[in-house]
């Protein structure tokens, strides 16, 4: 199951038959939209507290019956039903979507709840900061937790400062989750799928039922409406994704605003191979970076009594220097009108205090300044949406060509930008890795490839081949301590690699070795390695052809080609009877010591270099990247004219072809031996004719 976004730009009222243009179609929606939100906040609200979330976490009422599994059953069973402002008509159906949503609120707040009271049971009350515990605290911490080992150590420090915060402000520690955060609200959104056919139905549509699609919904045709003449029905025909296939069966969307228009959220159902815990042989793994933003190859796991990791060592590679220099340039400007708009907002609060009306041109420059932080931020949304796909497709695409069925990537969310400089600090807060896990978890699942998480520690410290402490250097050629190149100090071994393809290599291998004790996270629907036995770290043999992974898989992708001379080179120029015109250079005679120069050429213009480069970048290049610029356009502005031509997402995008999935396009002067045969040779009979 997948979930694509559309957008609707018109409806029409079965009713009056009018037809209701964008605007008036999402006026209409957010109406019904405000009364779901008031009503799931009310009940939201009288439900806030550490019994009730218990009660509803349980699953089981005071009677002692089995609550079910729909959040508004359960909430009815309760007792916790919503009601409708006064002297405003609700139907039930929207009353029923209201109680949907907030009992997915209460419900997802219990987890909330039980991390916030363990860290409130082991507060460290004689530690001037809390977050230097040690290990013994933090193993006391992780005991009190229902399920410790699933918890990233990221979530228990955010909440950490969390508590810190509010016993700074409030001079004591809170209760629990309900004292320390608001009630929270169930989200500017009207989820249909609580509905039935009396107050939505979806379906394909007749004409094109592969590309259209039809709902049928009741929307009010007034702010409050009075009585039930005020609900209409109204027919919304809308475009569907081309994510979504022709025999996907389709689900309520859920209905939402953006930008002044109407988005659904349509889920879909579509029948894919199912995806393996265990018992994989060839595995592609990935390695995060900064500049890098990828690096990854292919690891095959040969049998026998002791299985040995394989692999040739090639790494592929996803550089997106220019997207990244994008998004930098982007965050600058944010924090830049960030910074006036507080500054602005400190002089308005001043005059406010001293009781003076705020300036007009004051007041006028913050509204601005906001709403132009609010486009760089929805230009930052979508860069990083867009950059995350891109690298999903990435590493799909690379798993189809070498017949992988999992993709091991490492487990960051315990990765905190803490004592690296101001720079390095800030890239790594706002690099791209969880948008890139929620794309790829959906995209492999379409082919039946499993993604696995695995623990990040040590896979960069350890030499993948004998499993030695690394000495990191900033060059291969240097002896400064850095981070970049890794050295193996054992001198049987020797290896001299990049950071980050030894750690693609030690992710895979420790994928492949522990795939026994992979486990399925509850929470994200992903499957996760969370502890790893160092007596089953073995080294990794690189090999030039790893092999096919089974006998019927094809041979290695990344394996060169056989080029043994089998047959005679044809087209052999004859000796003598090459072409005089212009003629060879001379030979060097007894009078002079260097060769006389050779004949002339011919009449005409000499032949002139093109000034305008084509946009075909090459056989060995994929048609979604770029070459690198050449030395003499370094200087130049940046034009991204093959972008606007469709040569690829950017200019600045290198990513390595992925073989044996895209065909690239043959060019015209390229011709087949079978279409185009060669000519004859030319020998004395035909110069004699």
């Amino acid at each position: 199951m997948a979930c694509a976004s559309a957008s609707a730009f018109r409806g029409l009222d079965t009713i009056t038959g009018d037809v209701l243009n964008a605007g008036v179609l999402a006026g209409r929606v957010g109406w019904l939209a405000d009364l779901v939100q008031a009503m799931c906040a009310e009940v939201t609200g009288a439900h806030w507290n550490r019994s009730d979330l218990a009660q509803l976490a349980s699953g089981q009422a005071p009677s002692g019956e089995k609550l079910p599994s729909n959040a508004w059953m359960a909430l009815r069973t309760l007792g916790w039903t919503a009601n409708a402002p006064q002297g405003v008509y609700v139907p039930d159906r929207v009353r029923r979507i209201a109680e949907e949503q907030a009992g997915r609120v209460l419900r997802s707040a219990w987890w909330r709840t039980e991390v916030t009271g363990a860290v409130l049971a082991t507060w460290p009350m004689g530690s001037p900061d809390p977050l230097k515990r040690g290990e013994a605290e933090w193993g006391a911490l992780r005991e009190a937790l229902p399920d410790g080992d699933a918890v990233a150590a990221s979530v228990l420090r955010a909440r950490t400062r969390q508590i810190d915060a509010f016993r700074t402000a409030h001079g004591r520690l809170p209760g629990d989750l309900c004292e320390l955060e608001a009630p929270p609200g169930g989200g500017y959104q009207v989820v249909l799928a609580a509905a039935d056919k009396q107050l939505a139905a979806l379906a394909r549509c007749e004409e094109d039922p592969a590309q259209y699609a039809a709902l049928t919904v009741r929307l009010p045709v007034r702010p409050d409406p009075r009585a039930r003449t005020d609900w209409h029905p109204v027919l919304i025909r809308f475009r569907l994704p081309p994510t979504i296939g022709h025999t996907d069966a389709l689900h309520m969307p859920t209905l939402r605003l953006s930008g002044g228009r109407l988005r659904l959220d349509v889920a879909h159902t579509a029948a894919v191979p199912k995806t393996r815990r265990n018992g994989h042989v060839r595995a592609v793994a990935f390695d995060y970076g900064l500049n890098t933003l990828l690096t990854g190859g292919v690891l095959t796991l040969s049998g026998g009594a002791q299985p040995t990791v394989l692999t040739n060592g090639r790494p592929v590679f996803f550089r997106p220097d220019g997207v990244l220099a994008k998004a930098d340039r982007l965050r600058l400007q944010a924090e830049q009108l960030w910074t006036k708009a507080e500054h602005l907002k400190t002089l308005i609060a001043g005059r406010t205090t001293c009781g003076l009306r705020p300036d007009a041109l004051t007041v006028v420059k913050l509204a601005v300044l906001r709403t132009e932080h609010a486009r760089v931020s929805r230009r930052r949304t979508r860069l990083n949406e867009q950059l995350a796909k891109a690298a999903a497709r990435f590493m799909v695409a690379h798993a189809l060509a070498a017949h992988a069925s999992v993709i091991y990537l490492e487990d960051l969310r315990d990765m905190e930008a803490r004592g690296k400089g101001r720079t390095l600090n800030t890239r790594l807060s706002t690099s791209v890795r969880g948008k890139i896990v929620s794309h790829i978890r959906h995209q492999a699942a379409k082919y039946g490839i499993a993604v696995v998480i695995v623990p990040a520690r040590g896979t960069s410290k350890y030499c993948p081949r004998c499993l030695s402490a690394f000495r990191h250097r900033t060059a291969p050629d240097r002896t400064a301590p850095g981070w970049k190149w890794a050295i193996c100090p054992n001198t049987a071994c020797a290896y001299s690699v990049d950071r980050d393809v030894a750690a693609w290599q030690r992710i895979g291998a420790r994928g492949l070795q522990h795939q026994h004790t992979t486990v399925l996270d509850r929470g994200s629907g992903t499957y996760v390695i969370r502890r790893t036995v160092q007596k089953l770290d073995l080294p990794v043999q690189h090999t030039p052809r790893p092999g096919p992974a089974t006998p019927t898989d094809p041979a290695e992708p990344y394996g060169s080609a056989d080029r043994t001379k089998a047959e005679p080179t044809r087209n052999r120029p004859v000796p003598r009877q090459r072409r005089r015109v212009p003629a060879p250079p001379a030979t060097p005679t007894a009078h002079t010591a260097a060769a006389e120069p050779g004949g002339k050429r011919p009449a005409g213009r000499s032949p002139q270099q093109p000034t305008r480069h084509t946009q075909w970048r090459g056989r060995r290049q994929a048609p979604h990247t770029m070459s690198a610029p050449s030395r003499h356009q370094s200087h130049q502005r940046h034009q991204p004219t093959g972008a606007r031509l469709g040569a690829g997402f950017h200019l600045h995008v290198h990513a390595m072809p992925s073989p044996c999935v895209w065909p690239q396009p043959r060019s015209l002067f390229q011709r087949n031996r079978a279409e185009s045969p060669a000519p004859p040779r030319k020998t004395s009979a035909h110069l004699r004719r």
